[in-house]
């Protein structure tokens, strides 16, 4: 029997192998540090104490971390129902545009607790959207979901460069964005969260989007293993031969699947646009819908690992900055390795340990 097909417990599944890569991936960076000329401990603690060491510091790592649970929760689903999203950067992106329309609409007229959960429908709606003609490709023509959702970032990127020069652009500016929102049509930043452990967040832009976002973590563990849904959805990822044998219909699951991890990555932009920024500007997601895609496979595609993943990463975007800041032979490219290297780790070289650990569980556990 193939390794790779061998049943291990959960600890070591979803506990010990992820740890594994990742103590892997930091050892590497510290010998990259190393040969740079700088002491990998000395560096360790400064990226530890830019994304912890402070209530901004912590605030900034949640910001970041924020984005990544959505666009996680996205990749999770699809892959739950057997499906490969890479589009989650331009559903992300379009997700955007629902957004700032909501807020644009709304901002003059009510307070931002009536305009939130309109952009979030909104922005969940035009992120499904993006990503409908993908899935109906797949469901109903057999096109890659691969292939097209790379395509159509592209072209997301396109069109919302289009949208914000010539439709939404302010009249006498330059910079291709909108105006900014009103106080109706933005997050309220998270001051308190921080307060109850004696701290501030200062400058971070850590806002209510952070809670949606824990709301969805539950609300897809329900969808995923609470519902007939959730259910069909893992049956057509596990085979989807037996799936179809079983009755489940192929391109209804497919379609849905595709539409919610749409969804949930359109619901990425509430951070960014109405949290951070205020207004829809050019280029907003800055990859978050690729780190989604490690995100989900480190977390093991389950939302609770989906979180600490997310703020893995965070630590890393935070820290990463305030370590280029104070060690100036780290520049950013390097951070920018130390976190490909976590990647690798975590996604392409995923299961490089699981043969040794198989070998030494099934010698344990038969003595």
């Amino acid at each position: 029997m193939s390794t790779a097909s061998v049943p291990l417990p959960n600890w070591i599944n979803y506990g010990l192998i992820p740890v594994i890569n990742l103590i892997i991936a930091f050892l590497i960076s510290g010998l990259v540090v190393w040969f740079i000329g700088e002491s990998p401990l000395d560096a360790l603690n400064l990226l530890l104490q830019g994304a912890l060491g402070s209530g901004e510091g912590i605030g900034f790592t949640l910001f970041y971390a924020t984005s990544f649970i959505f666009t996680g929760l996205s990749v999770a689903v699809a892959i739950h129902a057997g499906l490969f999203n890479i589009g989650s950067e331009g559903q992300a992106y379009v997700g955007g545009l629902g957004c700032a329309l909501v807020a644009l609409t709304l901002d003059k007229y009510v307070p931002w607790y009536v305009t939130m959960p309109f952009a979030v429908i909104g922005s969940a709606i035009f992120g499904a959207l993006w990503a409908l003609i993908p899935a109906w490709l797949q469901a109903k023509r057999g096109s890659h979901v691969v292939i097209t959702t790379i395509m159509f970032n592209f072209i997301a990127s396109a069109m919302m460069n289009f949208i914000l020069v010539h439709v939404l652009i302010v009249p006498g500016k330059m910079a291709p964005e909108t105006r900014t929102f009103l106080a109706g049509g933005q997050l309220p930043k998270l001051d308190w969260l921080m307060g109850i452990f004696g701290s501030t967040i200062g400058a971070a832009p850590l806002n209510v989007s952070f809670l949606i976002a824990l709301v969805m973590c539950f609300l897809v563990w329900l969808l995923v293993w609470r519902t007939k849904l959730g259910y069909e959805m893992r049956t057509l990822g596990l085979s989807p031969t037996a799936a179809v044998y079983a009755g489940i219909p192929y391109a209804r699951t497919v379609i849905i699947a595709m539409l919610l991890s749409g969804g949930l990555a359109g619901m990425m932009a509430l951070n960014p646009v109405m949290g951070a920024s205020a207004r829809l500007q050019v280029e907003f997601v800055l990859g978050a819908g690729f780190v989604g895609i490690a995100v989900s496979l480190m977390g093991r595609n389950h939302p609770v690992g989906i979180i600490l993943a997310a703020i893995l990463f965070g630590i890393l975007y935070q820290g990463g900055d305030a370590l280029s800041f104070d060690m100036p032979n780290i520049t950013r490219d390097m951070i920018v390795v130390i976190q490909g290297l976590v990647i690798l780790f975590a996604g392409a070289l995923e299961y490089m340990f699981r043969p040794a650990l198989v070998r030494t569980y099934q010698k344990f556990a038969t003595t």
